[in-house]
């Protein structure tokens, strides 16, 4: 049950943005195995002057944070990264120079779903791939 942010700066089309919320679910389907229908993502667009960005980096610059409960091998986080950093630049030109993943595990413990901790329920999928 990963929960995605995405920082951009404004101006891109819907396509565009649409494609790059595909891309990022499709890496965590295939890299730590998440349900297909699991799709929590929020896309945050910026003017320019509400979003600074390194040195050097673009006007294609994306920030990319996920929550995701505990467990995936460093492996799989491995596997995220290469996957959308791949993807991003071959569908939408995005270098990886242009790309920051951050990957936040909270203790399941902190996951508040269906009203109970997330350490009380079953997910009905595996999260230590």
């Amino acid at each position: 049950m990963p929960k995605i942010r995405i920082d951009i700066l404004e101006g891109k089309s819907d396509a565009y943005k649409k494609q790059l919320l595909n891309i990022v679910h499709d890496a965590l389907v295939e890299a730590i195995k998440i349900p297909d229908w699991d799709r929590i993502q929020i896309l945050h667009e910026h003017k320019h002057s509400n979003f600074e960005i390194p040195p050097g980096k673009t006007d294609n610059y994306t920030s990319i944070e996920m929550l995701m409960f505990p467990g995936r091998s460093r492996e799989a986080k491995r596997r995220i990264c290469e996957l959308i950093t791949k993807n991003l630049k071959s569908a939408l030109g995005i270098d990886e120079s242009d790309v920051m993943i951050i990957l936040l595990e909270p203790p399941m413990e902190n996951w508040g779903v269906l009203g109970k901790p997330a350490t009380d329920l079953d997910h009905g999928f595996t999260i230590d791939v």
